[in-house]
This record gives C-alpha cells, structure tokens and sequence, in this order.
C-alpha cells in the first residue's frame, strides 16, 4: 500500500510553534530562523494544504478559521508522532520537569498516579521543590508549579484543578465532647489550626457557622498541611482545611466538626509561563495532568 504524502515537517514545526507561542517572532527566535524564513515555511505549508491558515497584517500573523480548524486537527496527531518516536528510540536523551509541589497535594492525589505517566512517558523524569513562595519561582528555579491559591497571577499559563470545600476537621475525641451546633463561647475556647498561606478559609467558615467575630484563645500557624491533619489527629486543635484532605488521608482518628460545607475561596491550580508549554517536559506533563482527573 503506498504511503500518503506528508507535509513538509519543518514547515510543520514552524506552523505549530508559531500557534502555541503565539507570535511569529517568538516562534522564530525559538527555532532559530529569520522571521522571513518563518514565514516561508509556513506559507509551503499553506501551499500543501491549499488554505490559508494565516492573515498577515503588518508583522503580526493571526489565525483564520481554516487555521484554527487545522491545528486541532493536527496538534493531537503531532504529539502522537513525537511520541512514538521517543517511544522507539534509544538514543532519546531524558526530559527533565522541575516541577513545586505542595507536600500534601504531592502525598495524596500526585504520587499515587506518577507511575502512569511514567509508562505513557519513560523518559519524562521530575524534580520535585516543596520549598516556599512556588507561584513565584516558576520561570526561574522552576518549570512549572502547582499551587493552591485564590487564583494565579497574571501573565501565567494555568488550568484549574478542582473546587474545594472548607471544613473543620479535629479528633474525634475532641469533636465528641463539642455541641453538635456551634456555640461561640464553646469554640471561643478552642484552638483552630490555620494555614499559614490559607488565612481566608478561617474567615469563610466563620461566617458560614454565623460567628464571623469569634475569636478563639489561639490560634496555631502551619506551613504544613500533613503536619496540620496529624495535629488535629492528635487533638491539639481544630483544622480549618479542605474536605478532600481528610478523605483522602482515610485516618480513622479524624471527623468533620457540623455538618456544613463552605466554599473554600482557594484552588489547586497548575501554572507554568505560555513560553514553557514549547520546553517537551512541561507540555507532556501539562497535557497528561489535565487529563488525569487527580
């Protein structure tokens, strides 16, 4: 059976550089061409596939319908090939990710699902960084981040990752000798446990519960979302947390002090800047976590 023919595959490269870059000139910097080389390659794409993928105004290129109708064709198949092609290589050097996590998102919903991507990707290997400040490290010591956050800054690339909920969580012991319906001089005598980086998950269930002003004898900083479950566990306070953290750590000594949900005003996000979703690490990981339904 005779192969079909394919289209020129620098002419390709340009094509889909210049779509996710989105600029001429970005794409071509990254390739190492001339902006008229570019623009070369792209219009013997154009040539081949008898349409005009691109309208040119000045130095700007955008692109048409036809286009756009072109890359979601072809970007799925472009990524197939190249992974293939990894996939049967021996000469493939690896690809590094340095990627922040936060130790809990990390323990619970990232690390039970790493060994899937390392079957669909083998040479995909991450470093991981759980130290402070994440969101601001991406570009720089990082590639890309995941962070629990109101929401990311602007100017980065990002996909949520879930909407949570906030709830109380302590020791059952301690919820047990608690009123089942929250009485503000009772809580008021308790110590809540609170993320250093989450302040306005307090606020929120406070006034979910109808006692924005309560004020208890302490409350308990942590940088530590594992260190604040197993504190709760312990009966040292109350933990002002999301509701998937306690069931997914599946510890029989925790329960959820009233039976309210809170919108909690934080989410996990992933965040990388647009440029990096070029760098093969970044866009593998990016494309599989965004399928993976941690």
């Amino acid at each position: 059976m005779p192969l079909r023919r394919l289209p020129p595959l620098r002419a390709l490269e340009a094509f889909m550089r210049t779509v996710r870059l989105g600029s001429a000139r970005a794409a071509s910097e990254e390739l190492g061409l001339s902006p008229s080389a570019l623009s070369r390659r792209i219009a013997s794409l154009e040539e081949f596939v008898g349409k005009k993928l691109f309208t040119r105004a000045r130095q700007s290129m955008q692109l048409t319908d036809e286009g756009h109708a072109f890359y979601e064709a072809v970007a799925p198949q472009f990524e197939a090939l190249a992974r293939a092609v990894e996939s049967q290589s021996d000469n493939m050097s690896l690809l590094r990710l340095r990627l922040g996590v936060l130790p809990l998102f990390g323990s619970q919903r990232l690390f039970p699902h790493l060994g899937e991507l390392r079957r669909l990707h083998p040479l995909l290997h991450i470093d991981i960084d759980t130290g402070a400040h994440l969101e601001a490290r991406v570009g720089d010591t990082l590639d890309a981040a995941i962070i629990l956050s109101e929401g990311p800054e602007r100017g980065l690339h990002a996909i949520r990752l879930d909407e949570n909920k906030v709830h109380a969580i302590t020791s059952r012991e301690l919820a047990a000798s608690i009123s089942d319906k929250p009485i503000e001089a009772e809580l008021a005598k308790q110590t809540f446990l609170i993320h250093n980086e989450l302040p306005e998950s307090f606020t929120a269930w406070k006034e979910e519960i109808g006692l924005r002003d309560l004020e208890p004898v302490a409350i308990d900083h942590y940088d530590s979302g594992q260190l604040m479950l197993e504190a709760a566990a312990q009966g040292l306070g109350i933990a002002i947390m999301h509701d998937d953290h306690r069931r997914r750590a599946a510890d029989p000594r925790l329960t959820d002090l009233f039976d309210v949900d809170v919108d909690s005003p934080y989410s996990y996000w992933f965040v990388c800047k647009p440029t990096a979703l070029e760098e093969r690490p970044v866009r593998l990981f990016h494309d599989w976590l965004a399928k993976a339904g941690l």
